[in-house]
């Protein structure tokens, strides 16, 4: 579904490692300015409530949530393991600023999106923006990461930098083309008389935080296979053509369900048309009408319970090692505050 995100601990790891990040200065993440406009590189206020305060979806939270890495958790996480790999490299005699995390956060706090899983459910938002995400999380902050030399590569990853990729026959050097780079091969041994990390800083930083490479998608899995199953329940189905038929009665035929008024809802330039806003105003509308939000989360919520029962240990496991992992960053953060 297109507004259901897969974001986990690892993956928010891992994309410290893309040299095409961005970065900032040094300051920590509530005061570290965008130096292209002044603004704060990390806006707190602009971050997802845990737990949503207005809407459809008020005071809701969907069991599996329990076992999903909140937004703050994965920026914790994140933002220590940056923290270490800044200072990892400057032991070898480089000075990097990598990306602030947090700087760019998703709609939702976790992998559920309860705000949007059956559907827009906040009338407030609907009048100003339709089916469109608030402006403030539409902007996207840039922080420009300088070009690495192959040994700085080298120190970050535990890996040679990859090699451009050939331009094909027929095109010019130095014309424009797209191209997969080619392959990387171990680092040197040692830079400065220091012997590389294992991994890199990169690996160096997740060691220190006790990051372990498990399934980062087990439990938004989960939660995909119990949407699925809940809008085959007869009172979802039931729901959902009461709902249907509500939208037919404002003038929106052909709905099927929720998903398809956000399809035709939303824009091709981001910005809510008069026609837009009002499908989505009546859309919720019509689910109040209907109860469809309050009867689908109660079938999903029976679901998933049964889900969690069946693999308690699995979901337990995740739930303890993220505990840990968090527990780690926050100390690392408090250390490197000092």
């Amino acid at each position: 579904m297109k507004y259901i995100k897969q974001t986990a601990t690892a993956v928010a790891l891992a994309a410290s490692a893309l040299l095409v990040s961005a970065c900032s200065s040094g300051t920590s993440p509530d005061t570290a300015q965008n130096a292209a406009d002044g603004k704060p590189i990390v806006n707190k206020e602009n971050w997802p409530e845990k737990i949503p305060t207005s809407g459809l979806t008020k005071n809701l939270t969907l069991p599996l949530e329990a076992y999903m890495a909140s937004y703050e958790d994965q920026v914790t996480i994140e933002q220590a393991a940056t923290d270490l790999q800044q200072s990892c490299m400057k032991d070898y005699g480089i000075d990097l600023t990598l990306p602030k995390a947090g700087a760019n956060p998703p709609p939702s706090d976790n992998d559920a999106n309860i705000e949007r899983r059956y559907g827009i459910t906040d009338r407030a938002e609907a009048e100003k923006y339709g089916y469109e995400l608030p402006p403030a999380l539409r902007e996207h902050t840039k922080q420009p990461l300088r070009d690495l030399s192959g040994v700085e590569v080298e120190v970050l990853t535990g890996h040679t930098k990859p090699e451009l990729p050939k331009a094909p026959e027929g095109v010019k050097a130095g014309g424009a083309f797209a191209g997969p780079g080619q392959g990387t091969k171990p680092a040197r041994a040692e830079y400065n008389g220091k012997k590389l990390k294992t991994g890199g800083c990169i690996g160096w930083s997740k060691e220190q935080l006790g990051v372990q490479e498990a399934d980062p998608v087990v439990v938004a899995q989960l939660a995909g296979d119990s949407l699925v199953q809940s809008m085959k329940d007869d009172k979802v189905v039931k729901a959902i053509a009461a709902w249907s038929s509500c939208m037919d009665g404002k003038g929106h035929p052909g709905l099927a369900d929720p998903y398809k008024a956000m399809d035709q809802g939303v824009t091709n330039d981001g910005k809510p048309s008069q026609e837009s806003i009002a499908l989505a105003v009546d859309d919720i509308d019509c689910k109040k009408q209907t109860d469809l939000v309050k009867t689908w989360f109660g079938v999903e919520s029976a679901i998933q319970d049964k889900q969690i029962a069946d693999n308690k240990s699995r979901l337990t496991g995740i739930k303890e090692q993220r505990g840990k992992e968090v527990a780690a960053a926050r100390k690392q953060m408090a250390a490197s505050a000092r």
